[in-house]
């Protein structure tokens, strides 16, 4: 089993470029999917957020509105590192629970973990391999304000909220330049993913088979 860390800026695309390597033929685990999940009412983690956070970030079936807590998180690297500090460990833990069910089933699998934080994390040095994709900050900002409906000004905040993308790629294996058409996107991954699989069979085959 390969596992690769598929990371990125905000909007940068890579949750396109995971979708594309699940397409090849690779099992995804997406760290936002399981971040729903763990923050469900009355789970632990949702607890401890409401603690955290109180009961203003609950919509009235008590469910979070995740867009309310992404406000107070962006704006407060305090109360951010808070949430990180809730949710991260549990993610983590699913994910590798995750993998392993995989790899009982399938030794030879790629699994793809889509993690918004991988490198900020430490996460990047427990992975077999990592994609980072990259953009132009121009272009993270239309694509954030159309898919999130957020302002220009609320936009660029999030973007440096976070780890520039030039640091992230120092932690790379594979970069993915995605500022371009999606076809260019897609044969870029692609190629990346034949990359992969050679990667898997000489690991499944091992050093010393010529």
């Amino acid at each position: 089993m390969l596992i690769v860390g598929v990371t990125g800026g905000v909007a940068s695309g890579k949750t396109t470029v995971s979708r594309i390597f699940e397409e090849e033929g690779a099992y995804l685990i997406d760290a936002d999917q399981i971040a729903r999940e763990l923050v469900q009412p009355n789970r632990p983690a949702w607890k401890e957020i409401t603690r955290a956070f109180g009961k203003e970030i609950l919509e009235k079936d008590g469910t979070i509105d995740r867009k309310r807590l992404a406000d107070i998180a962006f704006s407060d690297s305090g109360r951010r590192r808070i949430l990180n500090k809730i949710l991260h460990p549990r993610i983590k833990k699913e994910m590798g629970k995750r993998a392993r069910e995989i790899g009982r089933k399938d030794p030879g699998a790629i699994v793809i973990f889509d993690v918004p934080l991988l490198v900020e994390t430490g996460f990047h040095q427990e992975v077999d391999r990592v994609v980072v994709v990259a953009s132009k900050e121009i272009q993270q900002i239309e694509r954030l304000k159309k898919r999130a409906g957020v302002s220009e000004e609320e936009t660029r905040r999030i973007i440096s909220s976070q780890m520039k993308i030039e640091e992230k790629v120092k932690a790379a294996d594979f970069v993915i330049r995605n500022e371009g058409s999606i076809e260019t996107t897609r044969t870029r991954a692609r190629e990346v993913f034949q990359k992969l699989r050679r990667i898997t069979l000489q690991k499944r085959r091992g050093p010393t088979d010529k």
